[in-house]
């Protein structure tokens, strides 16, 4: 029987085309957005009056509508509007993908790098500080919790494991929306929290992927050296050939906001899908995309600020409400679920603010400036639900383990602005950072959205802050 071939080009040409997404899918899509959108901005503004960034009631809004709540006390409403179906929710999941991928790469556009490569080596001790300390009291903390949870004792080395992985991340999404919120980012304490907390993620997935190998099919040499090569070879792709792509591509925009707005989201996604295909995560391509095109001398952030009042007024809460709906607090009605969870939630707190602590008085940082960088890389947020996530998926967590991790993430983000806010007070204004504050304050005079935020004038109420170039 001879060999079937490829479809003839007329055959593909006369095949059906793929049918849209159904009436009642798009209906429920559609109410989705639209109910997680209002509630984040609602729950956002009440954080506002309540001297809190709206992140916080952002984040509560997917807690409330998730089954804490409302999949609790009204479980037949709760499936219909937020039905298990994978197709269903992976049609939210895109949007939450698309948001944390453009705000990741305008945190990355913030970045001053002057100030980075002036200060590289107090980012680097303080993430490493801030990485190994939270990664042995995880790895320590793991066979305790295990045995309190009656965790099976042949899965109790890759849960220890895990558990460190999940300790020592942050959560630069949240980080950058806490900073911009606060309008803090023109800080040197900020910038050096955005550097600090984009080692530790780097790290952190790496360390992902070495432990999901492992749980897969064991740990080799040639699977540490395949993620550390992917890492470099990025790094070697964005030098030599995306600084010259950005460069062209922005001088090419030059004169067109919507031009200019439209290469930039275009470049950003671009970058994500690279290192996406390489084996690491997404979020890397889209800061370091960022970077290349804030740092490329040809990108005037006044005319990308309508996509930062798209993405910080109406990406940004929708991606931060979505993460909160996966998060069930009934677990912790059980007692050892309860406990485990408490005993996590202070070694968390402790070891990265112990971390970051050290690797800053270890760069002879004053002590107030040593606790703002412990209070805003404590925020391990979504960052750590994902990891979570992916514990869920390769069997290593289940449900009760799950919530805990969950917890953390939830907590930590809650209570670092406002431990970041009282520090951040102690610190005294260089003239650096008042001149980009300055600049800010122009780019608001040239029109930009209103948000509900902590103070007036805050970059969440203009869109977002322009960056001086000092």
């Amino acid at each position: 029987m001879p060999h079937a071939g490829p479809p003839a080009a007329t055959e593909l040409l006369s095949a059906a085309p793929v049918p849209p997404i159904a009436a009642h899918p798009l209906l429920i899509f559609l109410l989705q957005v639209g109910v997680l959108l209002l509630l984040a901005i609602m729950l956002g503004r009440l954080a506002s009056r309540c001297g809190l960034p709206p992140i916080v009631g952002e984040l509560s809004a997917g807690v409330l509508l998730g089954p804490s709540l409302f999949g609790w006390v009204a479980p037949d409403a709760a499936a219909w509007l937020l039905p298990s179906d994978p197709a269903q929710v992976h049609l939210l999941d895109a949007v939450g993908q698309i948001a944390v991928l453009l705000l990741v790469g305008l945190t990355g556009i913030e970045m001053d790098l002057r100030m980075i490569r002036r200060r590289g080596g107090t980012a680097l001790r303080v993430s490493l500080a801030g990485l190994l300390v939270p990664l042995a009291l995880g790895v320590g903390l793991g066979h305790p919790v295990a045995h309190m949870l009656g965790i099976d004792t042949s899965d109790r080395q890759m849960f220890a494991l895990f558990l460190g992985v999940a300790m020592c991340v942050s959560a630069i999404p949240v980080i950058a929306k806490t900073l911009m919120d606060m309008d803090l980012i023109h800080r040197d304490v900020g910038q050096l929290t955005l550097a600090a907390g984009m080692i530790d993620d780097t790290f952190g997935w790496l360390m992902l992927s070495v432990v999901s190998a492992m749980t897969v099919g064991g740990l080799t040499a040639g699977v540490f050296a395949e993620a550390v090569g992917s890492l470099l070879l990025v790094l070697l792709i964005a030098l030599i050939v995306g600084r010259p792509l950005v460069r062209r591509a922005l001088r090419l925009c030059k004169g067109s906001d919507e031009r200019t707005v439209s290469a930039a989201a275009a470049m950003i996604l671009l970058a994500a899908a690279g290192t996406q295909s390489l084996g690491l995560e997404a979020v890397f391509g889209a800061y370091l995309c960022g970077m290349l095109i804030g740092s490329s001398g040809e990108f005037d952030r006044a005319r990308t600020g309508s996509l930062r009042m798209v993405v910080l007024a109406v990406l940004a809460p929708v991606f931060f409400a979505t993460a909160g709906l996966r998060i069930d607090l009934r677990a912790l009605t059980e007692p050892a679920v309860l406990g485990a969870a408490l005993i996590v939630l202070v070694i968390a707190v402790l070891g990265k603010f112990a971390g970051a602590y050290i690797g800053a008085r270890l760069s002879r940082l004053s002590r107030w400036e040593a606790l703002a960088l412990g209070a805003g890389m404590n925020a391990r947020g979504v960052i750590e639900i994902i990891v979570a996530m992916v514990g869920l998926r390769l069997g290593i967590l289940d449900t009760r383990t799950y919530t805990i991790i969950v917890l953390v993430a939830v907590v930590t983000s809650v209570m670092a602005p406002p431990l970041l806010k009282a520090a951040v007070k102690r610190i005294d204004c260089t003239p650096e950072e008042q001149r980009r504050h300055v600049a800010w304050r122009g780019a608001r005079e040239r029109g930009s959205p209103e948000q509900g935020g902590p103070a007036r004038g805050s970059p969440a109420e203009r869109g977002s802050p322009e960056r001086a170039e000092t």
